[in-house]
């Protein structure tokens, strides 16, 4: 599977070079901001970011594969992420402290990001994907 077909690894039109951490980044989604970049990670095939909503979705956390990563701005150090904030919103739910290191939490996200169709997030197996 190439790094474009894969919804863990950094799409080649993001921008993105290898090395650069995000932590810190702001990031909006296709229509508005969502929160910033509380952890990166830049594993090949394993790539994430996990975002800080603040008070858009109460103080939690959201776990975002790097497929999702449309463009990044370097100078502006904004993250815009190829999804909306309900798409975002009704991903599967993560808990930071349970949910890093937990494969099946990471397969039901990357079945919601990248294995699914658009139209009706959140529903089993007709999420977001497709409109990468």
């Amino acid at each position: 599977m190439s790094t474009g077909d894969n919804v863990w690894g950094h799409r080649p039109e993001s921008g993105y070079t290898a090395g650069t951490s995000l932590a810190g980044y702001k990031v909006d989604a296709t229509d508005g901001h969502i929160g910033k970049v509380d952890k990166h990670n830049d594993d090949v095939d394993a790539s994430y970011l996990v975002v800080d909503t603040g008070v858009w979705i109460f103080g939690k956390h959201v776990l975002l594969p790097a497929g999702t990563i449309a463009s990044i701005d370097t100078e502006n150090k904004v993250v815009h992420v190829s999804r909306t904030k309900e798409e975002i919103k009704n991903s599967p739910e993560f808990d930071k402290d349970k949910h890093l290191d937990d494969h099946d939490h990471r397969s039901r996200t990357g079945d919601y990001y990248g294995n699914t169709t658009p139209g009706t997030p959140g529903a089993p197996g007709a999420g977001p994907a497709g409109t990468l």
